[in-house]
């Protein structure tokens, strides 16, 4: 797969970074096809929300770092995401932001409520692209199963579909990844 090279925007004369969503079911491919969106633009980071707090989550974790190579340099930011973006970003010139429905897990799990986070994917977009670099957003696509039976899953499920929307209308592209294979929804 060979994105387009992008276009970068000018705002009074500072240019603007692009951002593409990639969302998945899980294990779909996703991370490896945002890889290959990121290309060969350096220097360039791995912005990871996952936290290893059980031995099947730390494997998992470390399978993801060995697939990635060595000039991606890994940024475990499992809560402040924005701030990392706003400060740290702007040295890079391709991030990869791995993954959003574990940040909104986290998110979650520090207390914070469904609006509070709808709230800050807004100013989440502008840290993006105020960047300059070319952001390329991983995601799960919960929506496609069961509706889940509990009502907390279910809750999840809508808030990380609501999220998805959000960034899907704020990002440059976006695709949907089913057996390894993206499709290009925007």
């Amino acid at each position: 797969m060979s994105p387009k090279t992008p276009r970068k925007r000018r705002t009074a004369g500072r240019p603007k970074g692009r951002i593409i969503l990639v969302l998945g079911g899980a294990s779909s491919g996703k991370s490896e096809i945002a890889l290959q969106l990121g290309g060969s633009s350096r220097p360039r980071a791995f912005v990871a929300t996952g936290q290893g707090l059980d031995d099947e989550m730390v494997e998992r974790i470390a399978r993801h770092q060995t697939s990635r190579s060595a000039e991606w340099q890994t940024v475990e930011e499992p809560l402040d995401v924005e701030a990392w973006f706003a400060k740290q970003g702007p040295a890079y010139r391709t991030i990869v932001f791995d993954c959003v429905t574990l940040w909104l897990s986290n998110l979650l799990g520090s207390g914070l409520v469904d609006s509070i986070i709808l709230a800050r994917i807004e100013p989440l977009l502008e840290a993006m692209r105020v960047t300059g670099a070319n952001v390329i957003i991983v995601s799960n696509e919960l929506g496609c199963g069961l509706v889940p039976a509990e009502p907390s899953v279910r809750a999840f499920r809508d808030l990380s579909g609501r999220v998805n929307q959000c960034l899907a209308a704020g990002a440059d592209e976006a695709y949907l990844v089913v057996s390894g294979l993206p499709l290009r929804l925007k």
